[in-house]
């Protein structure tokens, strides 16, 4: 089959697979006014705000954002009035390209006022939709409104971008929009689910069981040449950052860790602690973002919700990936996760 009919086919899986999300989301919010973000528009939030905690769909990680409390986050381009739309044209695979976007507001105009959640205004995070490559980035905001972020896709496809933040005086959401790469594409199958991943040199187990519609425990453990890392370094407040996104439609779960750097009780390694809800059994691909000697570095791993949160037996050994790619399972090739400071 040539190019353009591989593209074809899976286009159309990609609308039977999520035509049933975009239905509830045209059911539960407002969903504005996709593409009307202007370079140049007024403010629709005045000023900045700063404080808060977590990001959109995160919290003891049930991943269900205000006034959408059955939705996942991540599925819907709008709610609550706001709009994530993306303002770049064509991507090349492999071509350093400033990704520019804006979030609209109720009034259609784009917004310029954001609460600082841990460390920045907005949090973005990009994944291919086979779930082998991973990125978080922080762009910088213009004075009209206007995100951008260097980002480098790797490889031809379709990718979800989620744009991750809280308005001033609004909820906390994850949006999120579909992001093409030009070029013939075939999709990866999923990395095979394990317990052990290796991302250079540092070695992570899971211990824990994502459970669907219940808050589980799911502990992240860090080693290095076979000893436990125990100065892991604070990144964006937190001794580790935890994604998880939901196989077939990327519904997205972000988690923070227990307790903080600095408070006299949460130890810097080499374990860190996250509680999450998964919204549905099935598989899901997680990935960790932890600082070490001066460098973010992410960690990924293939799991699987299940009635009992039982996981499948892991297939082959555990993975190892050069440097600046994480892995987890057999097979796996996802890209390591760009990290802007």
């Amino acid at each position: 089959m040539n190019t353009a009919g591989r593209l074809g086919l899976y286009a159309l899986g990609l609308a039977v697979a999520f035509g049933g999300a975009f239905g509830v989301g045209g059911a539960v919010g407002d969903t504005g006014t996709p593409g009307t973000a202007v370079p140049g528009a007024h403010a629709e939030q005045a000023g900045e705000g700063h404080g808060g905690e977590g990001h959109g769909s995160e919290g003891r990680g049930t991943g269900a954002q205000a006034g959408a409390a059955d939705t996942p986050g991540g599925l819907q381009v709008s709610e609550s009035g706001y709009t994530f739309v993306p303002l770049t044209g064509e991507i090349r695979p492999g071509e350093p390209t400033d990704f520019r976007f804006a979030v609209t507001g109720p009034g259609g105009r784009n917004v310029t006022g954001f609460d600082v959640r841990h460390d920045k205004r907005l949090h973005l995070i990009v994944a291919s939709r086979d779930l082998t490559t991973f990125q978080h980035v922080h762009p910088e905001m213009s004075a009209d409104g206007v995100w951008t972020v260097k980002l480098t896709l790797p490889a031809a496809g379709a990718y979800r971008a989620f744009a991750d933040f809280a308005p001033a005086g609004g909820p906390a959401l994850t949006l999120g929009a579909d992001v093409f790469v030009a070029g013939g594409y075939t999709p990866r199958p999923l990395p095979a689910a394990s317990r052990t991943t290796t991302v250079d040199g540092y070695t992570v187990e899971l211990a824990g069981d994502l459970v669907p519609g219940r808050s589980s425990r799911l502990a992240l453990k860090v080693t290095k040449a076979g000893e436990p890392v125990t100065d892991l370094q604070p990144y964006l407040g937190a001794y580790g950052h935890l994604v998880a996104l939901r196989g077939g439609d990327l519904a997205y779960l972000h988690v923070h860790p227990e307790g903080a750097p600095g408070d006299g009780v949460t130890k810097a390694g080499p374990e860190i602690v996250f509680y999450a809800e998964a919204p549905s059994g099935g598989d899901y691909r997680l990935f960790l973002d932890f600082q070490h000697q001066g460098q973010v570095r992410t960690a990924a791993f293939t799991v699987h919700a299940g009635p009992s949160g039982a996981q499948p037996a892991p297939s082959g050994t555990p993975s190892t990936t050069p440097s600046g790619t994480p892995s987890a399972g057999e097979g796996d090739h996802a890209d390591q996760g760009e990290h802007a400071h």
